[in-house]
């Protein structure tokens, strides 16, 4: 019998401040690219829980998210595996300077629209981009549309 097929479930924070972004540069497949704060959902966890552990951990802000942006499918081509994506907007609330990053990421960045748009071939995956537009065109949905049943 074959395994039921089960995307994997990643969050992603979309944080804008004076017209910038925050991104992290890191090394993902080999490769230095561009990506918001985002990593996958444990268990256990709400997705906007999930979204304030990951900012702190690759960015060493503190995340309080306020909307949902968007949900996002993407295949990854080479690795056939299908991401779904909850891309959640919020503000950063402090800045804990001695926390190290997880492993793999070199930096988090302050970014404009124009750089992100810039160094595209360098985007993890193209949720990125559509993150950032997405934003910038207001999308916005309620944090109340996910409900956690238990």
């Amino acid at each position: 019998m074959t395994q039921p097929w089960k995307p994997s479930v990643t969050v992603a924070a979309v944080i804008e401040r004076d017209g910038k972004f925050l991104l992290v540069e890191e090394v993902a497949n080999g490769e230095v690219v561009f990506n918001q704060p985002a990593g996958h959902w444990e268990r256990g966890e709400t997705l906007p829980d999930a979204c304030v552990r990951e900012t702190l951990e690759e960015t060493a802000y503190h995340f309080r998210p306020t909307v949902l942006v968007g949900i996002y499918r993407w295949r990854h081509p080479a690795k056939d595996v299908t991401f779904l994506r909850f891309a959640f907007r919020g503000e950063v609330t402090s800045h804990v300077r001695e926390r190290g990053l997880d492993e793999g990421i070199l930096r988090a960045v302050w970014m404009t629209p124009d750089e992100i748009a810039a160094v595209r071939a360098r985007h993890r995956s193209p949720l990125v981009q559509a993150c950032v537009e997405d934003y910038l065109s207001g999308r916005s949905f309620p944090l109340a549309l996910l409900r956690d049943c238990e």
